[in-house]
């Protein structure tokens, strides 16, 4: 299909020899000959570049341009001038112009204009419609909401998405804290801006920091440039800092005092900069306690849980967990080119009674496995490859003459024996820091 050029030109012969010279280019051709004529053509039929004289019967190609920019920024707009003063083409490109071109023309310089201009509008097209697509597969209407539990989370998203709000999300390790965080920028006004992601456990204190605010040539050994940092390149956008509970206690005191200041300093920079950056947190760790514990500042913690918002673990969405492996099957077959055409009523039975301590993570990795491993094109309860299931949640009720500390002592003990006696994972399930599990065995004398 051929690229449609706009050419607004009054002048007759001027504008044969543009029509010929656009044509003998490959292109199709639209004429007007007034800047309003022009402007309604644009309108009615976007073009996929357009040529327009700098003087026109009605009012100016600088206007018009203006008027063209407000309708659609993305095309590009050549414009021409009879004058070739400088002051013209500068007016022109100040306005937003992608080209000009001296009066009398250049058949072969325009023709070379007109083709990178609509390389150019191609270009941007292309970009627009991948993140139009990216942004629409992280938006809160495309998760699995089937359950109670996960409405209740797809409204809190919906109310606070076009907010400034800084939001802290909470949740077990796989319950898919980033796509919540996700949605809350693809649903906002800050759509078109950078989400930038960052794990502060993943990394080290200086690394870390680096990582953050960014440094400057020569800051320390390997310096050898300036590095941005996520601040800096989640610019106008959203800044996701995963894991956030393990951040080290030097790096919590710069965060607090950018979020505080909405400026940052560089590593080995002297001048601090402004920031404009929504800030969006997640930990599946109790914060609450890691502030008890010394462990983590509890003025960065009323900055960071201005809304906090609480995802339930798989097992108490088990409505979801059909849904959600239907996406997963449907996605390893694709990737892996394995033909799935049925599946065992036992397969979904056996997914929905398990309790799924990693939650969604878990779920896709063992969906994926089973279509790898199956030998024939249906899934069957036998094709999973599940460990043995560990119950997550501790009874509800307890003899009434318990006090509270029997009780506490109580689920402890047993919690701790459902997870071979491993204090993290212990800690994880009660939502408290493994320092406070620690003294609590010690507290109670438990034999763990």
């Amino acid at each position: 299909m051929k690229s449609i050029i706009l050419i607004i030109e009054d002048d007759p012969d001027g504008a044969r020899s543009m029509i010929d010279a656009a044509e003998d280019a490959g292109f199709a051709t639209v004429l007007a000959g007034t800047a309003a004529t022009g402007l309604e053509c644009f309108r009615e039929q976007t073009p996929d570049l357009v040529l327009t004289d700098l003087v026109l019967p009605d009012y100016d190609g600088i206007e018009l341009l203006a008027r063209i920019k407000r309708i659609n920024a993305a095309i590009p707009v050549i414009v021409m001038t009879a004058y070739g003063t400088v002051e013209s083409s500068v007016k022109a490109m100040r306005a937003g112009a992608y080209d000009f071109v001296i009066k009398p023309l250049d058949l072969d310089d325009i023709q070379i204009k007109l083709r990178r201009a609509a390389e150019t509008s191609r270009l941007r097209r292309a970009v627009t419609t991948l993140t139009a697509s990216a942004r629409a597969r992280h938006t809160a209407t495309t998760m699995v909401a089937e359950s109670p539990a996960m409405r209740a989370v797809i409204s809190q998203i919906e109310a606070l998405a076009d907010t400034t709000a800084t939001v802290l999300i909470q949740g077990e390790s796989g319950t898919g804290k980033e796509l919540v965080a996700r949605a809350l920028h693809a649903d906002s006004r800050r759509a078109d801006a950078p989400f930038v992601a960052v794990n502060c456990g993943a990394l080290a204190e200086s690394m870390l920091e680096s990582e953050l605010f960014g440094h400057e040539k020569g800051a320390f050994t390997g310096a050898f440039a300036r590095h941005a940092g996520a601040f800096e390149r989640a610019e106008g956008g959203t800044l996701f800092l995963d894991e956030i509970g393990d951040a080290p206690p030097s790096v919590q005191v710069k965060l607090l005092r950018a979020i505080e200041e909405r400026e940052i300093h560089r590593v080995g920079g002297r001048e601090p900069f402004a920031v404009n950056v929504r800030i969006v947190s997640a930990s599946n760790k109790d914060l609450a306690g890691r502030v008890t514990d010394g462990a983590f500042r509890e003025d960065l913690l009323y900055r960071l849980n201005v809304v906090t918002l609480t995802l339930p673990p798989l097992r108490r969405r088990r409505e979801d967990i059909r849904p959600l492996a239907d996406r997963f099957i449907a996605r390893a077959t694709t990737d892996h080119g394995h033909d799935i055409t049925g599946i065992d009523p036992a397969f979904y039975a056996r997914l929905e009674s398990y309790d799924w301590p990693g939650n969604i993570r878990q779920l896709r990795n063992v969906i994926e496995s089973a279509v790898l491993l199956t030998s024939g094109p249906i899934l069957r309860a036998e094709s999973l490859n599940l460990p043995a299931d560990v119950p997550r949640d501790p009874p509800g009720e307890f003899p009434m003459n318990l006090t509270l500390a029997a009780i506490e002592r109580l689920v402890l003990e047993q919690t701790l024996t459902r997870c071979n006696g491993n204090r993290t994972f212990t800690a994880e399930k009660l939502g408290i820091s493994t320092r406070t599990i620690q003294r609590k065995i010690k507290e109670h004398n438990l034999p763990f």
